[in-house]
């Protein structure tokens, strides 16, 4: 069962790398609609921030 954890835990932070990304590149998008004049959330920082919730309640799974 141990070697199951660790690739667990492998798994788990190469999702926190994926999630770190998603919410880079959320921030960028968000950043570039106001740089534009936008007064909302564009729909590829929403897209983005979904994925990242989504990744990130996977790494939630993976935990002891």
């Amino acid at each position: 069962m141990q070697g199951m954890t660790r690739s667990n835990e492998d798994l788990r932070e190469r999702l926190a790398g994926i999630a770190e990304e998603l919410a880079d590149r959320a921030m960028l998008a968000l950043r570039e609609a106001i740089e534009a004049g936008a007064t909302g959330r564009p729909d590829e920082e929403r897209r983005l921030t979904r994925a990242r919730t989504a990744v990130e309640k996977a790494m939630h799974l993976l935990d002891d």
